[in-house]
């Protein structure tokens, strides 16, 4: 019987391995912006860590924050020395850009003595009675006659609030900001809220107005900033 003639199997073909495609490495779309810092106000109250924070991981850049009084929020944007700033309208708009971002709601602060910690919430007519040591943004007055109160910031107006001659209505932001365990708040129903915008001159060019406003309206990176 004849042998049987062993066969190996071919060797399979193997392809030369691809090179793996160049990578251009991405241009830095914020390479351009000018050097020194971003200055960035921002209205008492106001909350502008969120989008500061994005502005710096973004561009690697400088960003100042710097606190402002309502009185004075229009003066830095105005005069130059601020770039742009988180504003509480409403305000004259004048020569401004503005964009509306987010509401507050009004609160009463009172004394942690006084009946209106009872509630939840609390009315206008509730508080027809009350000594307003702060005037009251939207107009409203009770319908009695008020003292002749000293002018104050809301800070004073809350340390005035906690000693029980008074009550003073601001936005809860504020309440919050320079509450303390002498201070009950509570919102007030049937007063409009207040709204807080990003303002800044029609006239200023500077490309990290822009890149701010992307931050702000939630573009990514590599959007365009138009």
């Amino acid at each position: 019987m004849a042998a049987q003639r062993r066969t190996h199997p071919r060797p399979e073909s193997r392809a030369a391995p691809r090179a793996a495609p160049r990578v251009e490495p991405r241009a830095d779309p914020f390479a351009d912006l000018p050097d020194g810092a971003f200055r960035l106000g921002f209205v008492t109250g106001a909350t502008p860590d969120k989008w500061a924070d994005a502005y710096r991981r973004r561009t690697r850049r400088e960003l100042e924050l710097v606190p402002v009084a309502e009185d004075d929020q229009e003066s830095g944007v105005r005069d130059g020395s601020l770039d742009m700033a988180l504003m509480r309208l409403p305000i004259d708009r004048t020569g401004l850009h503005c964009i509306p971002l987010y509401e507050e709601r009004p609160v009463v602060v009172t004394s942690t003595e006084h009946v209106v910690t009872a509630v939840d919430e609390v009315s206008t007519a509730e508080l027809a009675d009350e000594q307003l040591v702060l005037p009251e943004r939207s107009g409203w007055r009770p319908d009695v006659d008020q003292l002749a109160w000293p002018p104050m910031s809301e800070h004073d107006a809350i340390l005035t609030a906690a000693t029980g001659v008074g009550v003073a209505i601001v936005p809860m932001a504020v309440a919050r900001l320079f509450g303390s365990r002498d201070v009950a708040y509570r919102p007030v129903t049937d007063l409009p809220g207040t709204t807080v915008g990003l303002c800044w001159l029609i006239d200023n060019d500077d490309p990290r107005v822009q890149v701010f406003i992307g931050v702000v309206r939630g573009r990514s990176r590599n959007s365009s900033r138009d």
